[in-house]
């Protein structure tokens, strides 16, 4: 009956756990370190490179957290469809869970005109200018930005531990009691 999703469910919360440790991280230890900076610009060129190097790792996070809650959806599809609150809290989940990307996204967009505009190189800076957000905007914007994604992440985290919650065999007879009554009834 029940088949095992281990790898699945190992790509979604080392995915998750990277890319809301690592969020976490930066924006508390790495952009604390940069702000203590005495030279602002040199405290941003810092802060700049170490979101740099975390990028492809994040991406690599990412990516598995994402094919491991595919996966596990596409598993219990007929719990989605047949257990009551099971598509709810997955419909809960990908709505975080787009909100959690595209606060990445965005971060990374504002970082980027930040890293330009503390660069050593005259073109980088230059290049920062084109940038359609002032930077003292951007630098703005990035702080909200970068605690935005633990927070969501962190919520993707909670509805990923009520969702294991609905897997407890009490918890799916009773759910889907509960989703046939309300079919009998609507019926």
């Amino acid at each position: 009956m029940a088949e095992r999703n281990t790898l699945a469910r190992s790509l979604h919360d080392l995915g998750m756990g990277a890319w809301f440790g690592g969020s976490l991280m930066g924006a508390v230890g790495l952009n604390g370190v940069a702000r203590e900076w005495e030279e602002e610009t040199t405290g941003n060129r810092i802060s700049s490179l170490g979101w740099a190097k975390w990028t492809p790792v994040n991406g690599v996070a990412i990516a598995a957290h994402l094919a491991g809650a595919v996966s596990l959806l596409m598993s219990d599809l007929y719990r989605v469809e047949h257990q009551r609150g099971v598509g709810a809290s997955s419909a809960v989940k990908t709505v975080l869970t787009a909100a959690a990307l595209g606060a990445t996204a965005y971060s990374r967009a504002l970082g980027k005109k930040v890293e330009m505009a503390s660069s050593p190189e005259p073109e980088a800076a230059a290049g920062s200018e084109r940038h359609p957000v002032s930077l003292e905007d951007a630098e703005r914007q990035l702080r909200w930005a970068q605690w935005s994604i633990p927070v969501l992440t962190g919520l993707l985290t909670v509805v990923s531990a009520l969702q294991g919650e609905q897997q407890r065999p009490q918890e799916q007879r009773r759910g889907m009691l509960r989703k046939a009554a309300e079919r009998l009834d609507l019926g």
